[in-house]
């Protein structure tokens, strides 16, 4: 028997896909549609639906939610990863934790292939293919919508002829991907640069013009995990998720950017992600009383390094390993406290405290009782001019010759 396993999202193209595995052109026996819950909203009655209506002789729900947020999301928190300066990798860091389980069951039912949504020109084929790879060696791998390219409004003529009930629409076609760490939304009137996102696909996020008034949350880290909020300690599932419902209604982590993909085009991205932003921002504060200087220097490039990696799927890629490595020995101390203002579009950083700070009052004060040693800063100065000194006398020597 022919098996083949679908990273299954319940939503229009996986779907479609699920039946397509079954039809002529590929003709699979078995199709095992897989379910990774990664703490998207999510109604399991209605995807297995979907899932049987569309073929699949099995839908399997496998949660993952806990994991993807004690890893995947505390490592993207510690290492303040924020691709291209704006995105928080939402479904860069899904991504190898859902096809990590497919490719698992792929392995034990013995599968010939397993199969992705993606299409040849999204950065996802990447993180999808990889992570197969990693996890099941030689697997051949389906990428339907990069062997037939179909537009949307097809696919979606399509899953209503074969009787599949999917939310997309030609009224409202985005396509959009969830989950704990937030929501990325494309198509539609969103691949016009010039228009503004209209208010239609967002549910994390309220509008910022109509945002309650200021509110403070203080931000509890353990060697640079978020472990509580207003000192109540949470499962980081459970705080981020809390983060989400206090930061979206003043409309922060909302993202609009045209983003360089991995396979060489730009592409407009919106994405919602208010606890991924807060908790990055109260993050990096803390290290900034906490880490001495040459750590924070030398983290910083490895942090971009880092998000380039994993937004082009390189999870499982040794160099990640090695930076994580790095991070984790400058996050034994970045214990403590982060006072965050929410206002609106904006999570403010109004205090920060810890008990390894290296910030020393009596030090950077100018008030009555400062300890600076005054008297040392002139030989201080005398020997880091030294070098420019000479460079200087050596530029008037040689424009004298």
């Amino acid at each position: 028997m022919r098996t083949a396993v679908v990273a299954f999202s319940g939503g229009l193209d996986t779907s479609c896909i699920v039946s397509w595995l079954k039809e002529d052109w590929y003709g699979f026996d078995e199709v095992v549609a897989v379910l990774v819950d990664v703490g998207q909203e999510l109604d399991v009655e209605e995807s297995i639906v979907r899932g049987r209506a569309a073929g699949a002789d099995d839908v399997v729900l496998l949660d993952r939610r806990a994991a993807f947020a004690d890893d995947q999301c505390a490592r993207a928190i510690k290492t303040n990863a924020l691709y291209e300066g704006k995105y928080p990798l939402v479904s860069a860091l899904a991504r190898p934790v859902i096809a990590q389980a497919v490719a698992k069951l792929a392995v034990e039912l013995g599968a010939e292939a397993v199969v992705h949504g993606c299409t040849g020109k999204g950065n996802d084929q990447l993180r999808f293919e990889l992570a197969f790879k990693a996890h099941y060696p030689g697997v051949r791998v389906i990428a339907p919508l990069r062997d037939r390219v179909w537009t949307r409004d097809e696919e979606i003529a399509y899953a209503l002829d074969k009787g599949i009930p999917v939310q997309a629409t030609q009224a409202s076609p985005y396509s959009i991907d969830e989950n704990l760490f937030g929501r990325a939304i494309e198509a539609g009137v969103l691949e016009d640069p010039w228009v503004a996102p209209p208010d239609e696909p967002y549910a994390l996020t309220g509008d910022p013009a109509w945002a309650p008034a200021p509110a403070e949350v203080v931000v509890g880290f353990d060697r640079g995990v978020p472990l509580s909020l207003d000192g109540e300690e949470l499962a980081l599932p459970d705080l981020i998720a809390r983060l989400n419902g206090l930061a979206g209604a003043y409309g922060i982590g909302r993202i609009d950017m045209i983003e360089n993909r991995a396979v060489g085009i730009k592409s407009r991205e919106v994405y919602e992600a208010p606890a991924a932003i807060a908790l990055i921002t109260a993050h990096s504060a803390l290290e900034d009383v906490v880490l001495t200087k040459d750590e924070a220097r030398l983290k910083r490039p490895l942090e971009q390094r880092w998000t380039e990696l994993v937004y082009e799927g390189q999870w499982f890629n040794p160099a990640r390993e090695a930076i994580d490595a790095f991070v984790d020995a400058t996050q034994q101390l970045v214990t403590g406290d982060v006072r965050l203002e929410l206002r609106p579009n904006a999570a403010v950083v109004t205090g920060r405290r810890s008990e390894h700070t290296l910030y020393a009052e009596q030090l950077a004060s100018y008030g009555t009782g400062e300890t600076f040693p005054h008297d040392a800063a002139e030989g201080f100065i005398r020997i880091a001019a030294l070098e420019t000194e000479l460079a200087a006398a050596r530029a008037r020597a040689k424009m004298r010759a």
